[in-house]
This record gives structure tokens, C-alpha cells and sequence, in this order.
């Protein structure tokens, strides 16, 4: 296998070759990671906190998401920093740095962000769904575990096509916002003073609440799962590894942030902005659910607006799940090492995400998915120490770098950023323990016993974070991705088999199989033809049952065993019964077999759904090589 497979999402990496494009067209070769990742920036997570802090509080949280989406371009742009520098994602780069339990703790950590916007996918999904068809929200919420499909049919289609999707779906959440606020007319005076920093940190009950919704705007718009994307995503351009092409790839790669976050940020800004002129200002100060923004855009479209508002979020929605997929695919294989099946990834983040979502209506009604969305976007910014601490560390250390590493002034605004976004996270979070505390005095105890440690603990996890790489400077070593490395070859003597082991299924795949075999052993070696029975009976009963299917095949591997006889190799039979992989891997590890010959079932997809992988299942239970013999190939009559 090639070096280039253990890159992070190695199916796409250096895809696209800007370099063999000039211009303008060059240019636009670099564009589309930077847009992948925006779309993260107006998901559902995000209308819910703009509409929240526009209703509740008018145009006063406008800065926080300025302060945000700035935050945002400095941290997307260290991340492409590090991809193209490095070569190596976000994860990929801790995984190096990082002891193993600490990595696993890392990745639990960004895993459950990813779920937590999830969560705010799918509610936008079910909401946008019961606007359309005037679905229960909790039927909404199961439909959406069907979106596999599409988020597989997409990625399959390519990088360039995947990004071509998401921008296309950039284009529809955004026009109809910015065309409605021009539309209301808002304050302007106020829109501007809005851009005027409030505290935070006073201590009564209308800041903690701005507090809390300003943290989610942070979490909404920073995205800590996004960084490790991003790192990732702008390793799919082939570059040139010369300081003049790693020097051009970091501009085009800050363009592309650049105008992406804030196209990001004008269609945030304008829904904040709709929320404070169309809620706050008429009195409407607690309107925060997603369902009644679709009024915001009546002045447009009139009795449309809910399908048209329902079809943007299920795009934005949609969009964002995908983005949501790939980086769970890079957090897993750079953090801990271990690659899945996408399918199987995406359809256990979505599992995990729904469960809270069904939690909420069954117990809380409808009305709870409102501050559940708000919440999901909270938990992204409580993670994002996590990945932001790292970061700059991994982009500032010059021996890793080199030349590339950032600049003394940046390093002090990264810093900044990270300060404030702990600190905020840390008056949150003390402010929220305190409140449960005084709410429900007779739980303190149990407050104390089992979520004060846990807080603690994750913030010890936080301090070791940030100093590891302070006190361990440079230690960092490279790690198998998720492989492992390419050992030295010293010896290329043939092998001789002695025991060779010959799956038998009864089909045209049989002599081919049985040929193989005999290619590797010889007349030397001693054959063994298994053979699974796997009826109803064989499994329940095993070796216990005689019946008709078992007999068959004891006597069609009999005329085998005969026929290779004949021909002078020694032969004999074994059947199993119940689970062929089993069977076969029990078979080959107690009997000293060297070595495996067996036929594909040549199905694939859906069918391998149905049937399992028989070939995949035994090479993880055995550690013999493996021969895979493909079934023969039948000539149609020309």
C-alpha cells in the first residue's frame, strides 16, 4: 500500500493540482476547503444563536459574533497553515506530540462536539421537515439517520463536486437573509453600537444569560471539529514542496478564508440583524426558536416563506453533516489510529445524537428542542481549548515549521483568543455549577460527589495540554497514520507451505481456488477443503446435525478430496457449521495452517449488508497470509 493512503482522508488527498493551472484559474484551483468548512458557519446551530441573541437582546451580541468570526480566520488560517506546512492534520499532529491516553481523551472530547452539532443538524433537519409535511418533529428526528446515504453519494462524486455542492448550498441560505434585511430596514445607529463590546463577566442575571448565548455564537462560529477539517481539506491540493510553492499555497489558502468566513459572517450578521429588528424591537423578547424564523422572510415570499425556509435548513443542514463526516473521519484516524467504514461512522454519530434530540421531546415536548440547539452549540465552545491550544503550539514551534512558523504578533493575538474563549468557558461554567447548587440545594451533595470532579478533571486535562509541549519542546515523534511505517526489506527468499487450508462454496470459484493452492504447496503440502455448513440447523446444533444441505456437501468435497488424490496431492476434508468466518479462522489457528487460499463472494454494497464479508471477517481472526481469488471471469457468445 502506498505512503499516500495513510494521509488523512487519504481518498481525496492532493486530488486537485492548482499548480498545473495559471491565473485566475489558479486561483480558483485553491478555493473550496475554506467554503467546506463556512458552511459549518450557517448551519441550523448557528441561525438558532443568531436568532436567540437578536431577539432576546437586539443588536448587542453583533460584536461577539465580529470577535468570532475573527477569531475564526485567525484559527482556520493556522490550521491551513499547519495541513500545508506539515502535511499533517490537526489530530494527525497531536497524535505526535501527545501521550496515547491523552490522545484518546482528545478524541472523546472532539467526538462529542461533532455530536453535539449533529444534534443541531438534526433538529434543524426535523424542523425544516415538519414545515414541509407537517411531520410530528420527533418522526422528523428519526428520518434524519436516512441522510447516510446522500452524505455517502456526494463524497463518492469527488472533492471538486463535494465542494460545488456546499457552496451551492451557501448560495441558497444566504441571498434570501441578506435580501430581507435590506428589506425590514433596520436600526443602523443601533446595528453600529452594537459593535461596542459589553462585560460579560458582571454578575447578574441578564449578563449571565448574554453569556451564555454569546458563548454559543462562539461555539456556533469557531467550531473546534472545523480546525481539524480544515487542516485536513487543504491537503487535497497538490502543491510544490519548495518554500515558493508552500509560500503560495498559505496566500491562496487565506484568500479562501478569508472571503469565505465572511460571507459566513454578513449572512450570521444579517439573521442576528433580522431577529433584533423583527423580535426585540416589536417586544418579542423570547423568541428563540428556529420554527418562527421562516416569519422573518414573509416581506419576501409571502405564504412561501415556511418551504423556502424549510428548504434552506435542510440544505445548510445537510451540508453541514457532511463536513460534520469528515472530520469525525479525521479525529478518529489521526487521534487513536483507528479507520471504519463511513457508513458505519456516520451512522453511530448519528445514533448518538439522536437519542438526546428523542430524550427532549418525549420529556420536555417540542418547545425543549429550542434551548436543546442553544445548548449543543455551548458544548462546542466548552471543547474548544482543546483544539485551539495545540494549534498554536504545533504553529508556532519553528523546529517543526521551520520558516513558515507564525510570527511573534500572531502568536499573541492566537493566545488572546484562546484566553478569552477559556476564560469565558470557565465563568460559564462556575456561574452554571453555583446556580444548580442554589436551584436544588438537596442535589449539592451529589453536585459535588460527581460533576465537580469531572470539571476539574477536564480542566487538569487543559492545563497538561497547554504545558506538555511547553516542558517536552520538540519531543513530538512521528506516529503511524494509520498504518504504520514501511519496514525495511532484507529478505525475499521464497517460502515453502506445508499446510495449506482451501475454502470450498461449491461454485465456479472452486478450481480457481484449488489451482492457487497447489501453486503455493506443491505436492509437498497437505490440502485441507473446508467447507461451512450454514442452515438453520448447523447453527443451532453444530456438528451434531446430519442433514440433508450437510450430507451434500460432505459428498461433494469428498469427489474433490478424490480427484486431487488421484492427481498425487494429499487432500482431506473438514466441515464446519454455523458462522463461516468462525469456522474457518477456529479451524485454521488450531491446526498449525500456514497458509489460506479463498474464493470472493463478488458481490459488494448492499449485498455485503446482507451477506457479510466472509474474505474481510477471516483476515482479522487469522495471522496467515491470506490469498483472495476473484471468481472466473465467463465470456458472453460474441
Amino acid at each position: 500500500m502506498s505512503k499516500q493512503n495513510d494521509n488523512s482522508l487519504a481518498n481525496v488527498h492532493s486530488s486537485i493540482n492548482p499548480e498545473a493551472k495559471i491565473g485566475w484559474k489558479r486561483v480558483l484551483a485553491f478555493l473550496g476547503p475554506a467554503y467546506l468548512v463556512s458552511v459549518g458557519y450557517m448551519d441550523p446551530g448557528n441561525w438558532a444563536t443568531d436568532i436567540a441573541g437578536g431577539s432576546a437582546f437586539g443588536y448587542k451580541l453583533i460584536w461577539v459574533l465580529f470577535a468570532s468570526n475573527l477569531i475564526a480566520l485567525l484559527l482556520q488560517s493556522l490550521s491551513a497553515r499547519l495541513g500545508i506546512v506539515r502535511g499533517l492534520d490537526l489530530a494527525q499532529a497531536s497524535k505526535n506530540a501527545y501521550p496515547r491516553f491523552v490522545n484518546f481523551c482528545l478524541y472523546i472530547l472532539a467526538q462529542i462536539a461533532i455530536i453535539a452539532c449533529d444534534l443541531a443538524e438534526i433538529i434543524g433537519m426535523a424542523i425544516g421537515l415538519q414545515l414541509l409535511f407537517h411531520l410530528p418533529l420527533i418522526w422528523g428526528v428519526s428520518l434524519t439517520i436516512t441522510d447516510t446515504v446522500l452524505m455517502l453519494f456526494l463524497m463518492n462524486k469527488g472533492m471538486r463536486k463535494l465542494e460545488a455542492f456546499i457552496m451551492s448550498m451557501i448560495f441558497i441560505i444566504g441571498v434570501s437573509f441578506l435580501v430581507e434585511m435590506f428589506i425590514v430596514g433596520p436600526d443602523f445607529g443601533g446595528v453600529l453600537k452594537g459593535f461596542i463590546p459589553s462585560n460579560l463577566f458582571k454578575k447578574d442575571a441578564t449578563t449571565q444569560n448574554m453569556l451564555y448565548i454569546a458563548i454559543g455564537i462562539i461555539g456556533a462560529t469557531v467550531m473546534p471539529h472545523n480546525l481539524y477539517l480544515h487542516s485536513s481539506l487543504v491537503q487535497t491540493r497538490q502543491i510544490s514542496r519548495t518554500d515558493a510553492g508552500i509560500r503560495s499555497s498559505i496566500k491562496f489558502n487565506l484568500f479562501d478564508t478569508v472571503i469565505a468566513l465572511n460571507l459566513a459572517f454578513v449572512v450570521n450578521a444579517a439573521i442576528l440583524i433580522l431577529a433584533a429588528a423583527a423580535f426585540f424591537k416589536n417586544g418579542y423578547f423570547k423568541v428563540a426558536e428556529i420554527q418562527d424564523a421562516y416569519k422573518l422572510l414573509e416581506h419576501i415570499f409571502g405564504r412561501i416563506a415556511p418551504t423556502l425556509f424549510a428548504i434552506a435548513l435542510i440544505a445548510s443542514g445537510q451540508s453541514s453533516t457532511i463536513t460534520g463526516t469528515l472530520a469525525g473521519q479525521i479525529i478518529m484516524e489521526g487521534h487513536i489510529n483507528l479507520r471504519i467504514e463511513p457508513w458505519l461512522r456516520r451512522l453511530l454519530t448519528r445514533i448518538l445524537a439522536i437519542v438526546p434530540a428523542v430524550f427532549t421531546i418525549i420529556y420536555f415536548g417540542e418547545t425543549g428542542l429550542g434551548s436543546l440547539i442553544i445548548l449543543s452549540q455551548v458544548v462546542l465552545s466548552l471543547q474548544l481549548g482543546f483544539a485551539v491550544i495545540p494549534l498554536i503550539h504545533f504553529t508556532s514551534n519553528r523546529k517543526r515549521m521551520g520558516k513558515f512558523a507564525i510570527s511573534l504578533k500572531v502568536k499573541i493575538l492566537a493566545w488572546a483568543s484562546a484566553i478569552l474563549i477559556v476564560a469565558l468557558n470557565a465563568k460559564l461554567v462556575y456561574d452554571q455549577i453555583g446556580d444548580w447548587i442554589t436551584q436544588f440545594p438537596s442535589a449539592a451533595i451529589w453536585i459535588y460527589v460527581f460533576v465537580t470532579p469531572v470539571v476539574i478533571g477536564i480542566a487538569l486535562l487543559l492545563v497538561y495540554v497547554f504545558l506538555r509541549p511547553i516542558l517536552y519542546k520538540h519531543n513530538d515523534e512521528p506516529s503511524s497514520v494509520p498504518h504504520g511505517l514501511a519496514s525495511k526489506i532484507e529478505d525475499l527468499s521464497a517460502i515453502d507451505y506445508h499446510n495449506i487450508a482451501v475454502t470450498i462454496d461449491f461454485s465456479n470459484n472452486d478450481t480457481e481456488c484449488i489451482r492457487n493452492a497447489i501453486m503455493q504447496g506443491g505436492k509437498k503440502a497437505k490440502y485441507t477443503l473446508i467447507h461451512v455448513v450454514e442452515t438453520a440447523g448447523a447453527r443451532y446444533y453444530g456438528g451434531q446435525i446430519m442433514d440433508h444441505e450437510t450430507q451434500s456437501d460432505l459428498d461433494n468435497l469428498d469427489v474433490y478430496v478424490k480427484a486431487l488424490t488421484d492427481l498425487g496431492y494429499k487432500a482431506k476434508p473438514h466441515i464446519g457449521f454455523g458462522s463461516a468466518a468462525r469456522e474457518i479462522a477456529k479451524f485454521v489457528n488450531g491446526n498449525d495452517v500456514d497458509f489460506i487460499v479463498m474464493g470472493s463472494h463478488g458481490h459488494k454494497a448492499l449485498k455485503d449488508l446482507i451477506f457479510g464479508t466472509t474474505v474481510n471477517s477471516v483476515r482479522h481472526m487469522v495471522n496467515i497470509p491470506v490469498l483472495v481469488v476473484k471468481p472466473p471471469r465467463i465470456l458472453s457468445p460474441k
